[in-house]
């Protein structure tokens, strides 16, 4: 028979503390009137944590509610968040995208750093070195934790990234002088997680804790949440849809090469040379801006005999037979559509690939487009700090 454990006083202050910092991060600066109301616990047990997170440095009085009397109860409290501070890259193969935000999460500074010549010496100690002086100009002299989103394999036991095709040695480079930076944490995930770790907070799954994020650029990938947790697998490999043998493309894909698989069928060069095919105007460098430009030339035209119907169900097609194999073997109920061409395509490309998905899977799924926008992988990639330094501060688990 199982007991059960009555908490200590020392772990129920720890419980009612992260309780009222997660409050105060997501609602703003609260009274203690607000927040006894909104935890249920007690007048002299709030007044207690408030005394105690503003002895840390935690929490501070920022001002007083205009419609309560003065005096202690109109007293505003908010989250200091000047108490840490984080950074998020957005790595690619042609540069990076970084930004550098406060302990809520709010941008205090970006920059974006080409770099034209993978092999010249020194890239990943410049992008440091951009990192810190884009830190300093913000105000910022020390980095609590910095979050790196990456294509590739990311191994849940080592941590280390692993390519699935041909990526520049510069980004091995990049983690490890970031690792190199004094007191601060490096995490490192997948690009795709990141963004389907956007879409679950602050875009379009936020009222789902199941779902795929189908990832359509420049390259082809998935994020799958399940009962609100990331999925990896074993290798760090889940949602690498890349490689999914299916009809319609030129051969199979290899262990090598994703090009005969599903990225060969959506990817931006496949997405390029559909518009083409169907008369519609697209660059043929097949890009990510390239399959995003191609998509929103085919949503401008269609009228009555205009190319872009046709054009958006054929692609709706390529993306359903993707979805459908990733369907019925989940059944997420939801699929998101992500990516420079997912989100181009909005809710009219996803409306058509739901219809479309109805007919090959006899599980019921809602496809909805996108909403975490173009910075869904840097926006993930706060957001993943930014829990990292709550466990750190707030004492999370």
């Amino acid at each position: 028979m199982t007991t059960a454990r009555t908490a200590t006083p020392s772990t129920a202050r720890a419980i009612n503390d992260r309780l009222a910092l997660n409050l105060l991060l997501e609602q703003g600066p609260l009274t203690a009137t607000e927040l006894r109301d909104l935890t249920g616990l007690s007048r002299p047990t709030v007044a207690d944590l408030l005394d105690r997170l503003q002895r840390t440095g935690l929490v501070a009085v920022v001002g007083e509610r205009g419609e309560q009397r003065r005096g202690p109860n109109a007293r505003l409290y908010a989250l200091v968040a000047s108490r840490a501070h984080i950074a998020a890259f957005d790595v690619r193969a042609g540069g990076v995208t970084l930004v550098v935000a406060d302990l809520a999460g709010r941008t205090l500074a970006t920059a974006e750093v080409p770099v034209e010549d993978d092999a010249a010496p020194g890239t990943a100690e410049r992008l440091v070195r951009t990192l810190r002086e884009t830190a300093r100009g913000a105000g910022v002299e020390q980095l609590h934790t910095v979050a790196v989103g990456a294509p590739g394999l990311v191994d849940p036991a080592t941590g280390r990234l692993q390519s699935t095709g041909k990526l520049p040695a510069w980004h091995a480079e990049l983690l490890a002088e970031l690792r190199r930076l004094p007191d601060t944490e490096v995490i490192l995930e997948n690009e795709v997680n990141l963004a389907g770790r956007a879409e679950y907070r602050i875009g379009a799954a936020r009222d789902r804790d199941t779902f795929v994020l189908m990832w359509l650029g420049h390259s082809v990938g998935a994020a799958v949440i399940l009962d609100g947790r990331l999925r990896r697998g074993f290798s760090g490999g889940t949602g690498e849809i890349c490689f999914l043998p299916v009809p319609g493309t030129t051969g199979l894909p290899s262990a090598d090469s994703s090009e005969g698989g599903y990225h060969g069928l959506v990817g931006s060069v496949a997405v390029c040379e559909l518009a083409r095919a169907h008369g519609l105007p697209a660059p043929d460098d097949g890009n990510a801006p390239a399959g995003e430009a191609a998509v929103r030339a085919a949503l401008t035209a269609l009228g009555p005999g205009e190319p872009g119907g046709p054009f958006l169900d054929a692609l709706a097609e390529r993306i359903a037979i993707g979805a459908a194999s990733v369907c019925v073997v989940l059944d997420p109920g939801c699929v998101v559509l992500g990516g420079e061409i997912g989100r181009a395509g909005g809710a009219e490309l996803a409306g058509r690939v739901e219809r479309r998905l109805a007919g090959l899977s006899p599980l019921r799924t809602e496809v909805r487009a996108g909403t975490a926008g173009g910075g869904a992988i840097l926006a993930g990639a706060v957001l993943t700090a930014g829990d990292a330094v709550r466990r750190d501060l707030f004492g999370e688990p």
